[in-house]
């Protein structure tokens, strides 16, 4: 006699379920159908799914307009100038010019050998970056490497329009 393929689970939200288990080795579809009574159905367990999913959007959208209006106030702050570049980009943008310039503040001065007069210099070529599509590219840079890549940036272009602005 052939084992069956077609197995009856109550799942545990409680729905009874017939699952084809015919594309499972003969000796696997007992404990497979266990396992799957562990769990909820395909169809709760979608719908959990995309009720996480709403929330993490939610979650994550609270989450970037809070570090975009802390960016908003560390620019303001600092005196830095608007960024250019796509729309999409510029929030972005600016997110990732605090996060890396406050990790170079972090490695240079506070934990560096850094002064004030050092930062300030470095500050003032970080002004020289406008485009927002440069701050998303170092965006996993270490902060310690801010002053080479902006030397970098603008030696890239001496003499000429700078395509970094």
């Amino acid at each position: 006699m052939a084992v069956r393929t077609k197995w009856t689970v109550e799942h545990a939200c409680g729905h009874e379920v017939i699952h084809d288990l015919s594309d499972r080795a003969a000796d696997r579809r007992a404990g497979f159908a266990r396992w799957l009574g562990g769990r909820d159905c395909t169809d709760c367990w979608k719908a959990t799914r995309s009720n996480d999913t709403a929330s993490k959007q939610e979650w994550l959208a609270a989450k970037r307009a809070e570090e975009l209006r802390a960016a908003a106030e560390w620019a303001k702050r600092f005196d830095m100038p608007l960024l250019e570049g796509p729309e999409k980009a510029l929030d972005w943008g600016e997110r990732s010019r605090r996060q890396l310039m406050c990790a170079a503040h972090t490695a240079l001065v506070v934990e560096g050998t850094w002064d004030e007069a050092d930062w300030a210099e470095l500050e003032e070529k970080a002004r020289t970056i406008t485009r927002a599509g440069w701050w998303i590219d170092q965006r996993d840079a270490d902060g310690a490497d801010l002053l080479e890549l902006l030397d970098a940036a603008t030696e890239h272009d001496r003499g000429t329009e700078n395509p970094f602005r």
